[in-house]
């Protein structure tokens, strides 16, 4: 699993218009290809009559699998710039269709690099970009009117509460980077005079938005 790594905030569609002709970029997280090629199949199940639906991905710890499809653009003008996209964003596992619905105007070459590319990029800035970082979650139990006090020390110092469990107390899951486990025993031991002993338990994602 790898340490951190920058994706889309979640799955979205975007639009845009040139020359008449409609742009409709759509953009999934896509964890393996098969997941990224079922998106593109269904995208193109969706929107039959489209004139093109091109797409790129980009999945994989060293982006191994990449994909690029013009579907009927003349060749490099649409998967390509697309698929270019998501790299100059440094992001991974990720799919991306691009469909075209044919305005009247012809766009050349030139044109349909900076429109391919163009509606991936505008929809990547309005979805937003999300940084992943890899964390262990810390557990330690309190008791309920101890509660406000740990999330506003948690809150104070940036840490993200990963999950809550009330039973007879409350179990808080907490995101801890690797480097910082140490640190935050001490510091959890020292706010709880010693009452509070850490658990360290899986380890997991958590995501920041960077966009």
């Amino acid at each position: 699993m790898l340490d951190d790594y920058l994706t889309i905030r979640k799955n979205g569609e975007h639009e845009i218009v040139i020359q008449k002709s409609r742009f409709i970029c759509t953009v999934i997280r896509a964890e393996t290809e098969q997941e990224a090629q079922d998106f593109i199949a269904k995208v193109k199940k969706k929107n039959w009559d489209a004139t093109h639906n091109c797409s790129a991905y980009l999945i994989g710890e060293r982006s191994e699998f990449q994909k690029a499809n013009d579907d009927g653009e003349p060749s490099g003008t649409a998967g390509v710039p697309m698929l270019e996209v998501l790299k100059k964003r440094n992001l991974k596992n990720v799919a991306v269709t691009v469909t075209r619905y044919f305005g009247g105007t012809k766009l050349g070459a030139g044109g349909l690099v900076r429109a391919y590319g163009g509606a991936v990029s505008e929809a990547l800035n309005s979805i937003g970009i999300v940084e992943r970082k890899l964390a262990t979650l810390i557990s330690f139990t309190i008791s309920y009117s101890q509660l406000g006090k740990f999330e506003n020390l948690l809150s104070q110092k940036g840490y993200e509460i990963a999950e809550k469990e009330f039973t007879d107390e409350v179990t808080l899951s907490v995101f801890v980077d690797q480097a910082d486990i140490e640190n935050f025993t001490l510091w959890m031991t020292e706010v709880s005079n010693g009452q509070v002993t850490c658990q360290l338990g899986e380890k997991k994602y958590h995501e920041k938005d960077v966009s």
